[in-house]
């Protein structure tokens, strides 16, 4: 397939002053300050967002890994029902691992289509079962290159012909990535702000460098009951630069460069959602937007009860806030 190219450039803002939310007081440039920012920020709704700011427990000395099963792990671990969240929004994921699948007037949008192996039960299944046809998915939008997001890509583009959407950097980082599972060819590269439409539907994706490189976060016009809303994607979570030293840390680029980063993306998404007045927070982890609890409330919604995944705009900017603000603690820890 030939590979598309929409060029353009993400400038890591600056950092800006730090504070817990916009326009409130400043928090002291502390680890204590910052954990505390955040803590409050989270609340009861995004306690397991907050565990980003626990300290990392110390590197342990390299051992012998345990040998793992060969295939893929069995299907009692991961095999979730797909759900209908909104009008054209739906659950197609695993139990920890999040799909999602936009529908519009001329096909489907699958957002990060998880494993290699649990592609086609869950995706490809999951829109089967949920009265949708796979053979409609035009597009793939991959958040980040992990295996855990991409993995079934290259599954949906040789099946359907669909166009797979990632940033360059997280192409280059694609095609230095090893495992046996299969990788898409090279296709349309992302551009930052770039309005991927498709029909009536169009969705803007932002880059939010940090987790890795070219991690795109993504604002998603959706309905409930006819109702518009607008969620805000976050497209990487984790510091993954704590743990796989390897992968990330370089001279050139040592922890600070990854928590620079990140930082600014957080302030930079929030902003963005602030002004698309975004009310919906979503993950591709479930855990991260509380899809664990809210997932089974849709089963159990009546008309006229809230929509479980509806938290508002002050919730969307709390969620950034805590992010950003536990990536200002562990900047400090390293220091």
């Amino acid at each position: 397939m030939m590979t598309s190219r929409i060029s353009a450039a993400f400038v890591v803002s600056s950092v800006i002053a730090t504070v817990s939310v916009a326009g409130q007081s400043p928090v002291p440039d502390t680890v204590e300050g910052h954990v505390a920012a955040a803590r409050a920020a989270a609340g009861k709704d995004f306690t397991a967002l907050f565990g980003l700011c626990e300290a990392p427990a110390p590197v342990q000395p390299a051992r012998a890994a345990p040998a793992r099963q060969a295939g893929p792990p069995p299907r009692e671990n991961w095999q979730a029902k797909p759900v209908k969240v909104f009008d054209n929004l739906y659950f197609v994921g695993e139990q920890e691992y999040s799909a999602w699948a936009v529908t519009t007037s001329e096909g489907i949008i699958i957002i990060d289509p998880i494993f290699d192996y649990s592609v086609e039960p869950q995706v490809v299944g999951g829109l089967r079962t949920l009265g949708l046809d796979p053979a409609t998915i035009k597009y793939v939008l991959v958040s980040h290159a992990h295996y855990d997001h991409v993995g079934g890509a290259a599954f949906l583009q040789d099946r359907f012909n669909a166009r797979v959407v990632i940033s360059e950097a997280d192409w280059d980082l694609l095609s230095k990535t090893g495992g046996t599972w299969r990788k898409p060819k090279r296709d349309v590269v992302a551009a930052d702000g770039q309005k991927l439409t498709l029909g009536d539907t169009t969705l803007t994706l932002h880059f939010t460098p940090g987790h890795t490189l070219g991690t795109i976060s993504t604002l998603i016009p959706v309905r409930d009951g006819g109702r518009p809303h607008t969620a805000a994607y976050w497209g990487g979570t984790a510091f993954n630069w704590i743990r796989n030293r390897a992968g990330y840390i370089t001279p050139e680029r040592p922890d600070s460069f990854w928590f620079d980063r990140y930082i600014a993306s957080a302030q930079n998404f929030r902003s963005l959602a602030a002004a698309a007045r975004a009310d919906v927070i979503l993950s591709n982890h479930t855990n991260y937007d509380g899809s664990k609890a809210k997932l089974p409330a849709m089963a159990t919604r009546k008309p006229g009860d809230p929509h479980p995944y509806v938290v508002g705009p002050d919730a969307v900017a709390r969620y950034l806030t805590v992010a950003e603000e536990c990536a200002k603690a562990g900047k400090l820890r390293v220091r």
